[in-house]
């Protein structure tokens, strides 16, 4: 399989935030973010292997920053690595406001998505070369947060985790 960039699977989601997606004190909800992000995953995931694909995780999500009421949204989403069959795709998240001309990081979330075949059986997936600095860094560290994530799924043992002796070492 020929490897493919991350920017051939950028995702880029742009919404306002309306009445009925807002908790008592007017910001968007946190579930409702999180939802957007899975769709924005789920595209870049399915641009990357042009496979279908399900959620498998969402290892992280932070959220920094509220999104008001009216807010417009910018979710944005790219392949940062590619393993077998399984992708992780990291999320930014932006609250654009177009008329003071500024952009402001909000929330972040890791997702893991399997491709799947026509028996939905999991399907190999193309790697991924990163070109900018932070796709170099983002790919990097994903090797880590899977090897952390199967250790504490039970599916590795931490001594089997070269990334993690890495670290402790």
């Amino acid at each position: 399989m020929n490897p493919k960039k991350p920017s051939e699977s950028l995702t880029v989601m742009t919404n306002i935030v309306l009445p009925n997606e807002t908790n008592s004190f007017h910001n968007l909800f946190g579930g409702e973010l999180l939802a957007r992000m899975d769709r924005c995953a789920s595209i870049s995931a399915t641009r990357h292997c042009n496979k279908n694909v399900v959620t498998a995780s969402v290892n992280h999500v932070s959220f920094h920053k509220p999104i008001p009421l009216g807010g417009i949204v910018i979710v944005e989403s790219k392949v940062t690595r590619a393993f077998s069959t399984s992708m992780e795709i990291y999320v930014d998240v932006w609250l654009d406001d177009p008329i003071r001309g500024e952009r402001i990081h909000t929330n972040e979330g890791i997702y893991t998505f399997v491709a799947i075949d026509e028996d939905k059986k999991p399907a190999p997936v193309p790697p991924i070369e990163p070109e900018s600095e932070q796709e170099k860094e983002r790919y990097e560290s994903a090797q880590r947060r899977k090897e952390l994530s199967l250790v504490l799924s039970g599916r590795m043992k931490p001594e089997d985790s070269a990334e993690l002796r890495k670290i402790f070492e």
